[in-house]
């Protein structure tokens, strides 16, 4: 089961709930679902029960409650459990890892694209910054993985000048315009404001005119990097910049280049290089991929099956909180996992490759297809060999 389809199936809790009388509310459009948190457990989670709490005016633990034995008994769910003030955490039973590489396979690029800025304009205004520059560049792309549109327009900053309050835009300002009270982004943005209730009527008697929401603006003002990246070569020099968080300096140096375990960018790009080499070795004992589930006691399958499902809800966190950083931390704990699991996937000796094995093979290519979409959108090469 992949997330969307577990998503669909919490809702399909959600809904037979409510048919039957245990709920009142209105059943969302969507479902969260997540690998769990600190504290929690089992193959996903959601707060669909924390997000239903209100409109049922119920404890969010007592609709977790109602909620559970309606999971418990959707096809594809070994168990339950509820953690924390309400989240439910799903453990799923047979056949999640295969269905989460079919996606995989099916969607390959497109994987983890989703729709939630689905015909947004995303106004971004930077400074005249190499790292601002970096990462308006890559959330281009990761704003329109989630179906939105991101626009960059310059500004002139002047250390002495207080950020005003954010507000919103009407329209998009050309490029160099110092577009007036947005807002600056460090941290998570606040959500957006309500609508205000008391606004003045049209006036009937003139034509009535379509009136499209307005634009949040988001200024991004990354701690700028302490000096020239670009001797690191491109693609060491955008990790040094999109890798630590917005609020962190960036470090610029030569240990970006070294090919060691210590070097983050060398273990994302030699686990996507050891993906293919695997692949290669593979089609030479005449093995190819073959989704299929990988036990939990194989060293680092667990980790790499929870990394590939969380892909997905990184890139929406990363677009909604135009953090690329997000992405960048996701992917080393994506490599991490496969580097500790690639010895398995191969026959050793005189083994003949099996399923279990072509199970693996497949789970690995599906690491490396999120492996060189995650560094394509953020403008790193992805090389074969390394």
């Amino acid at each position: 089961m992949t997330p969307v389809e577990l998503s669909r199936t919490v809702l399909r809790a959600v809904r037979r709930a409510v048919d039957e009388g245990e709920l009142s509310v209105v059943v969302p459009v969507r479902a969260v679902v997540m690998p769990p948190g600190p504290g929690g457990c089992g193959d996903y989670a959601t707060n669909i029960a924390l997000q239903l709490a209100r409109p049922a005016g119920r404890p969010a633990r007592q609709v977790a409650e109602i909620l559970r034995p309606h999971l418990t008994r959707s096809e594809g769910v070994a168990d339950v459990a509820i953690t924390g003030p309400g989240f439910l955490n799903i453990r799923l039973g047979g056949g999640a890892g295969a269905s989460l590489v079919r996606e995989i396979q099916r969607r390959r690029d497109a994987y983890g694209h989703g729709d939630i800025l689905a015909g947004q304009i995303v106004p971004l205004r930077i400074p005249y910054d190499i790292r601002a520059e970096v990462v308006a560049d890559t959330l281009v792309r990761i704003v329109a993985t989630q179906g939105g549109r991101a626009e960059v327009h310059h500004i002139h900053i002047h250390p002495s000048r207080a950020e005003p309050a954010g507000t919103e835009l009407s329209r998009a300002e050309p490029a160099g315009t110092d577009l007036p009270q947005a807002k600056t982004v460090g941290t998570d943005p606040s959500p957006a404001e309500p609508p205000c209730t008391n606004a003045p009527q049209a006036d009937p008697a003139r034509p009535h005119r379509l009136h499209r929401p307005r634009p949040q603006i988001t200024t991004l003002r990354p701690t700028p990097a302490p000096e020239d990246p670009t001797p690191l070569g491109p693609d060491a020099a955008r990790w040094a910049l999109l890798h630590p968080a917005s609020h962190d300096r960036p470090r610029i140096s030569a240990d970006h280049l070294l090919q060691r375990e210590s070097n983050p960018l060398f273990r994302v790009r030699y686990a996507h290089a050891r993906t293919r080499a695997l692949i290669r070795n593979a089609a030479a004992l005449g093995c190819t991929g073959d989704p299929g589930d990988v036990p939990e006691d194989v060293p680092g399958g667990g980790e790499l099956v929870g990394a590939l499902a969380g892909y997905p809800a990184v890139l929406t966190q990363a677009a909604l909180h135009r953090a690329p950083d997000r992405l960048a931390r996701h992917l080393v704990t994506t490599a991490d996992a496969l580097l500790a699991f690639q010895h398995t996937v191969l026959p050793l000796g005189d083994e003949k490759p099996s399923a279990a094995h072509r199970a693996r093979l497949a789970l690995a290519e599906a690491a490396g297809t999120v492996l060189a979409g995650g560094l394509s959108l953020l403008g790193i090469s992805a090389p074969d060999y390394l």
